[in-house]
């Protein structure tokens, strides 16, 4: 009898056991309108999964009992439940058609704050943008399809090379933080000289931010942050090719591969570019556009670990054979006085990864790294430099009632050495920093942040950079953000001023350049308005302002021959309005616009002037509208620049020392009956406007470059000359607009 009492007790705490103590599974499929919803992001207790392109997602090794399930997906409100687990459920269906939202705020965003967290409940405003916005006007880099986001202007810095950086809200490039997977691995040369190359393909979205984020980020976003976010391997199709060509003879293909193993999935993206067709349209003698011939390759691997925990290694190889200039320039000039040609060669390395630690508390470890070599010859000037930045951070994501703590430490090293009179050695900066961060929740309708980062320069002593942020939103309809923050960048002219390279002028730098501040706050308003027909508007309006002491400016008006550079005395201030309007019909018309009015002044001797080659106003728009009769979208794209002060060479140069108002604007077809196949064309620059069209000339003395017929005088100035009879000297920096007329592509999609 008691061995049959033991065996019963046995059998009961075994099954009791089993029961508590075993691990189960949970697959399942996210749908909103029957259609699964690819890249929704499913939540269980702390463990988050991403759907794939079917809508699938599936957990393991979950122990019985009771756990709080939550979707996230664009467009839809947030799905949440509570999962009784006690075996393995199968096929576990989450229908979100009854929550969708009327505009596009339900993404997860992470470049606000550091964490996922939806679009709308982020108390700073993130803009988002999709590779469906980027198909909308087809580019062959980055930085060209940034030219249709309101307040982000993607700006050339030399008619000859093409070479530029990314202006926000009117802010000069070196202001702007790019970041790939968030890590900040495009600054100082890459931002000049390697932002092309990423390729289309692999991009998940684009997450703007205007405003500080110095505090989570570092000093470099003063004015903003452009985080480009790659896909998760896992997710991404297993090929896609979308290849375009132009009656220019330039030829872009973008390709992307993935291969799964049993552990680990991995997403290789390809980029090349070429364009090698001499063309003078202007008759200046030189190339319009400048010939490239670039090749990138990028990596990504996604490993599955234990747990659900992240582990993502990325590299990236760019190299890119760039060069314009006279007509008759060919590779023996390079670097000679004999026939002016800018070649710049570019070879670089990124390396990126990100890592969560085995712990219960959420850690996570990423890490980075950048090898740029520059070789570059602009006529008989050779700029060579090489760079080397490590950076890695470790960030602690820590929940406690209504808080949110997000606390860091961050090293960040770089090398830079190059040919130039400025860097007699090659420098070394360490950057070792601390950073901390609480978001608040109130209430439903009042969310607090603040956060600070301390970070010490070797070579300049303490940064301190602190942060503040508040969200109210009284409905559903209507939403406040306020953001304020500071910032501090040290400034190194040759990588960051294409300027200082190129061209006759001198460069001067009056003094050791101190390091910028900046104090900058930020009003945002968001509202939503629904129509009973199923319409909607979204509206989003900003205030900023933006205060700097110790600004760099180069300085082309006290001396027409120089360049000079030194900190301010006084100060400078970029302030304005941006509005964005969103509609969205059912009868297939969507609109996106935005406009922005601003003002950027320096402030010298009590006078204050417009800051050189900013304007005061800009528009984008993307009007789009689906024919499902005939499976085609026409997709209709522009912007619009107000006149901006522009670089003259002496007081006698007769062109305009104000750009004209001028827009550039583009239409597209695309035909997708076929099967995972699309078909697009149309026009790039419709009514062919260049800045050399209302201008006597585009680059001061072309014919001319090395000044060897210039007379000068005692101090270095160009003197009137019959042959000179304005004074000039050789210069390339009159640019404002793309030299490249109207033009026509045709390319091809397909998706497997």
């Amino acid at each position: 009898m008691k061995n049959l009492v033991a065996a019963i007790t046995l059998i009961i705490i075994s099954n009791f056991s089993a029961t508590v103590f075993a691990q189960w599974k949970v697959n399942g499929k996210v749908v909103a309108d029957s259609q699964p919803q690819a890249g929704a992001l499913v939540s269980i207790g702390d463990r988050q999964t991403i759907c794939s392109d079917n809508g699938s997602f599936e957990f393991e090794d979950l122990r019985a009992g009771d756990y709080a399930i939550t979707v996230r997906a664009t467009g839809f409100a947030a799905f949440e439940r509570t999962l009784t687990i006690n075996r393995d459920l199968k096929n576990y269906v989450i229908d979100l058609t009854s929550l969708r939202v009327e505009a596009d705020l339900g993404e997860v965003v992470v470049s606000g704050t550091l964490r996922p967290v939806k679009r709308l409940e982020s108390p700073v405003p993130v803009e988002v943008y999709t590779p469906a916005f980027l198909k909308k006007n087809p580019t062959p880099s980055v930085f060209e399809a940034l030219q249709t986001i309101n307040g982000v202007r993607p700006q050339l810095n030399c008619s000859i090379c093409n070479t530029g950086d990314v202006h926000i809200n009117g802010l000069e490039g070196p202001y702007t933080l790019m970041l790939i997977d968030g890590m900040p691995i495009v600054s100082a040369l890459g931002s000049v000289y390697g932002l092309s190359g990423i390729p289309n393909g692999i991009i998940e979205r684009i997450e703007v931010v205007k405003g500080p984020a110095s505090s989570l980020y570092g000093s470099e976003a003063v004015g903003g942050l452009i985080n480009i976010i790659t896909k998760n391997p896992a997710n991404a199709s297993n090929f896609s090719i979308d290849a375009f060509a132009t009656d220019w003879k330039q030829l872009n293909t973008d390709i992307s591969l993935k291969w799964t193993t049993k552990k680990a999935a991995a997403l290789t993206g390809i980029n090349y570019f070429n364009f090698q067709d001499k063309r003078d349209v202007n008759r200046d003698g030189f190339t319009d556009v400048p010939l490239q011939n670039r090749l990138s390759v990028f990596q990504k691997w996604k490993v599955d670990r234990k747990d659900n925990r992240h582990l993502s290694i990325a590299g990236r190889l760019l190299y890119e054979d760039r060069w314009g200039g006279a007509m008759n320039w060919s590779r023996k000039f390079r670097g000679t006085d004999s026939v002016y040609g800018e070649s710049v060669f570019t070879k670089r390395m990124e390396l990126l990864a990100a890592y969560a630690l085995p712990l219960r508390e959420r850690i996570n470890f990423n890490f980075s790294f950048i090898l740029h070599d520059q070789n570059s010859a602009y006529g008989n000037t050779f700029y060579i430099a090489n760079q080397k930045i490590i950076f890695g951070q470790l960030v602690w994501d820590k929940t406690m009632g209504r808080n949110d703590f997000l606390a860091g430490v961050a090293l960040k090293y770089s090398y830079y050495d190059d040919n130039t009179p400025a860097t007699a050695g090659a420098d070394k900066t360490w950057l070792p920093g601390i950073f901390l961060q609480n978001e608040y929740a109130v209430s439903e309708k009042h969310k607090f942040l603040a956060g600070i980062r301390y970070d010490y320069n070797n070579h300049h002593g303490n940064i301190v950079t602190p942060r503040i942020a508040y969200k109210f939103s009284p409905d559903k309809s209507n939403l406040f953000r306020l953001n304020a923050g500071t910032g501090y960048r040290v400034v190194n002219i040759f990588t960051e001023d294409h300027a200082a390279l190129t061209g006759a002028r001198e460069v001067k730098i009056l003094n050791d350049l101190k390091p910028e501040r900046s104090y900058n706050v930020n009003l945002n308003y968001n509202k939503k308005i629904n129509f009973s027909s199923g319409n909607f508007l979204l509206l989003d309006g900003s205030v900023f302002y933006t205060w700097f002491h110790n600004k760099i400016v180069p300085d082309y008006e006290t001396d027409a021959s120089k360049i000079i550079y030194d900190n301010l005395d006084q100060h400078a201030v970029s302030k304005g309005v941006s509005l964005n309007a969103e509609l969205s019909l059912l009868s297939g018309l969507k609109m996106l616009a935005g406009a922005t009015w601003m003002e950027n002044t320096v402030t010298e001797k009590g006078i204050t002037t417009q800051q050189m080659l900013t304007e005061k106003f800009s528009g984008t728009w993307t009007v789009s509208y689906r024919l499902p009769v005939v499976h085609l979208n026409a997709d209709y794209t522009g912007n619009v620049y107000g006149p901006m002060r522009l670089p003259l060479v002496s007081e006698w140069d007769p062109r305009p020392g104000m750009s004209p108002w001028w827009s550039v604007q583009n239409l597209q077809l695309t035909f997708d009956k076929f099967y995972r196949t699309e078909i697009y064309g149309g026009v790039k620059n419709i009514f062919d406007f260049t800045p050399a069209r209302s201008v006597p000339f585009l680059i001061s003395r072309a014919h001319d470059p090395f000044d060897k017929d210039v007379v000068f005088d005692a101090g270095g100035k160009a003197m009137v000359t019959p042959e000179n009879p304005y004074g000039l000297v050789f210069d390339p920096s009159y640019i404002y607009a793309p030299n490249q007329g109207r033009h026509f592509f045709i390319g091809f999609r397909y998706k497997l």
